[in-house]
């Protein structure tokens, strides 16, 4: 066997093929490593990026929890004073401004950790607005509570005055209507013939009367004004009729009552007044007690009577 002897050339170029090699394979593996660190690393920022967005969907989500907890409050505070919420008007117009502002911020898709903190401040201020809103609410609250119990306070005098007016209106209608009542004293009826002569002579005899004359006194009343006062007189017959044209007026005890004939009397106030009439009956006068009963204000005041008797035997 014939052995040759390797060249050294050949050598050489056997260790740097091999050089090569292995400086490939390093830099294949290089590739690969960095390969598979640059996709860790990728792995690892997509995570934090989501964990980030993550956090800020939280803190959005909270925010809005928070956002709606306010908002339901100012909501149920101008709802309970809806009509105190109009005092205040321009409070409620700013308080409605910033809730607007951090509805649209909240609205967007993409919102940054900055957008979510300016948020939270602005959600922070309409929290310290609607606070102070509801501090001047019950501030108003309690002043209208004062001004009801004012109010009440103010009717219920009001109607204790009223109930004071009615009693004095009812006290000042009893001194028109009772206290100042005349009262009618000293009767006398006389039946009296009229001859042709134009003298009277006094008789007892009923188909001879021609005319009843009556008189009687107002006694003094301090209290009736000085004037004119009616008087109504009641002249009723033997059957027990009051004799009466028709005319009626209204009494305080008997109701409407006929009455015979209507006086008008100047009364002079803590003075005694004498009263005359004669009085003639359209039709002739009855044997019996004719009573003549005098009203005014619509009270009895007084009342006189007078026996006729009948014809005798000799006229």
């Amino acid at each position: 066997m014939l052995y040759e002897p390797i060249e050294p050339q050949q050598v050489a170029k056997k260790d740097k093929r091999n050089w090569i090699y292995s400086l490939f394979v390093v830099m294949l593996l290089g590739t690969w490593a960095y390969i598979i660190y640059d996709k860790s690393t990728t792995t690892h920022s997509k995570e934090q990026l989501q964990v980030q967005v993550n956090a800020i969907d939280s803190s959005k989500a909270e925010l809005r929890v928070e956002f709606n907890a306010t908002s339901a409050r100012l909501d149920s505070l101008t709802g309970k004073h809806i009509q105190l919420i109009d005092k205040l008007a321009d409070k409620n117009k700013t308080i409605q401004h910033l809730k607007n502002n951090i509805v649209a911020l909240l609205q967007q898709r993409n919102t940054t950790a900055t957008q979510l903190l300016q948020a939270k401040k602005m959600i922070d201020e309409l929290n310290e607005k609607v606070n102070d809103l509801y501090n001047k609410l019950a501030l108003l609250q309690s002043k209208n509570q004062a001004l009801t119990l004012a109010n009440e306070q103010l009717n219920n005098d009001k109607a204790h005055l009223q109930d004071t007016l009615s009693k004095t209106v009812a006290f000042n209608n009893y001194i028109t209507n009772e206290a100042s009542t005349l009262h009618a004293s000293n009767f006398s009826i006389e039946a009296l013939k009229l001859r042709n002569n134009g003298k009277e002579k006094m008789i007892t005899i009923a188909k001879k009367a021609d005319i009843l004359r009556i008189n009687f006194d107002l006694d003094e009343n301090r209290i009736a004004p000085s004037g004119e006062k009616e008087l109504y007189i009641c002249i009723i017959n033997p059957d027990g009729v009051i004799v009466s044209s028709g005319n009626t007026i209204l009494t305080k005890k008997e109701g409407v009552k006929p009455y015979t004939i209507k006086v008008v009397v100047q009364y002079e106030q803590g003075k005694t007044a004498t009263v005359n009439l004669n009085w003639r009956n359209n039709e002739d006068y009855q044997p019996g007690d004719y009573t003549i009963m005098v009203y005014q204000n619509g009270y009895k005041i007084g009342q006189g009577s007078i026996l006729l008797k009948k014809s005798s035997l000799f006229g």
